[in-house]
């Protein structure tokens, strides 16, 4: 029977694929504690001994399906048609799991739901993904990367269900898995003119709103204490409306195939609480090796 021995939480953004110098020029002298927290995080990782990573791209967006890279392996130099100015040039291979892609589709059949599974060599990448393989160091054939879409007109619902599916796939495998939600919490950007509250740009005040802080560190206390089922609960009223990036698509796909909002998997910060052009990211783990 296969297990989710891990999950987590994990900021993507751009900036953090910059070289050391600009990032400590853009921290005021002091790198963001984020790149501290991919160290922690692979610590993490190495000590859950996954057979997959399965990656939730908020950045991967579809219509009409939740799409599973069904590919085998994947190279190429990879470019951000968001800012190509500085993201260019990335180099990458990393390997899939077609196995598990296809077990995916076919529970999602079963049931009704919208999971897909691709492949296709012409398939482009996204920076969602790119950016864990290339700092969480996913590269190994003996660590391959199932990357899940992000279905833009679904509704916050159908992105639990989507979870569901792929959570009953793994049980079904002989797989040990972690999950990695990648994005940010709430998602609004700063103004192209803005100016900056405070000289560290990674600092939380830069963040686009003191409610988009304070929503943001609540959330971050509830999954500490693992009550997932209370940011289920104020997800409409709250993080729907804020809202969180991908319209949380990447955390509640995760949350679905742990649970949903019987989960009680406590989180432990692995990084500060850090503005991004005004978006709230972190990383959170949380160790279901016990459940």
């Amino acid at each position: 029977m296969g297990q989710i021995v891990g999950a987590a939480i994990v900021s993507h953004h751009p900036g953090l694929m910059q070289c050391e110098e600009f990032r400590r020029a853009m921290g005021a002298g002091e790198d963001s504690d984020l790149i501290a927290g991919y160290a922690r995080l692979r610590q993490r990782i190495e000590a859950a001994e996954p057979d997959v990573v399965v990656i939730f791209d908020s950045h991967w967006l579809t219509t009409g399906y939740h799409l599973v890279d069904a590919g085998s392996e994947y190279e190429g130099s990879y470019i951000s048609d968001e800012m190509p100015w500085y993201l260019h040039g990335v180099p990458y291979r990393y390997y899939g799991h077609p196995d598990l892609a296809r077990a995916i589709e076919d529970v999602s059949r079963e049931r009704g739901g919208y999971n897909r599974a691709i492949a296709h060599p012409e398939l482009g990448r996204h920076y969602a993904t790119i950016n864990l393989v290339k700092h969480l160091r996913l590269e190994s054939r003996s660590r391959p990367v199932v990357t899940v879409s992000s279905c833009q007109n679904c509704d916050w619902p159908h992105f639990l269900a989507s979870g569901e599916a792929i959570g009953e796939a793994i049980r079904r495998s002989d797989l040990r898995v972690v999950l990695l939600a990648s994005g940010a919490l709430s998602h609004k950007f700063n103004g192209i003119d803005w100016k900056p509250r405070h000289p560290r740009i990674f600092h939380e005040s830069n963040v686009s709103s003191p409610e988009n802080v304070a929503s943001d560190k609540h959330a971050i206390e509830l999954m500490v204490q693992g009550r997932h089922d209370v940011i289920l609960e104020r997800w409409d009223d709250e993080y729907r409306r804020l809202p969180w990036e991908a319209f949380g698509a990447h955390y509640l796909q995760m949350l679905g195939a742990m649970g949903g909002a019987d989960c009680r998997a406590a989180g432990e910060p692995l990084s500060s609480y850090e503005n991004a052009r005004g978006t709230g990211n972190i990383h959170v783990w949380f160790d279901l090796s016990s459940h």
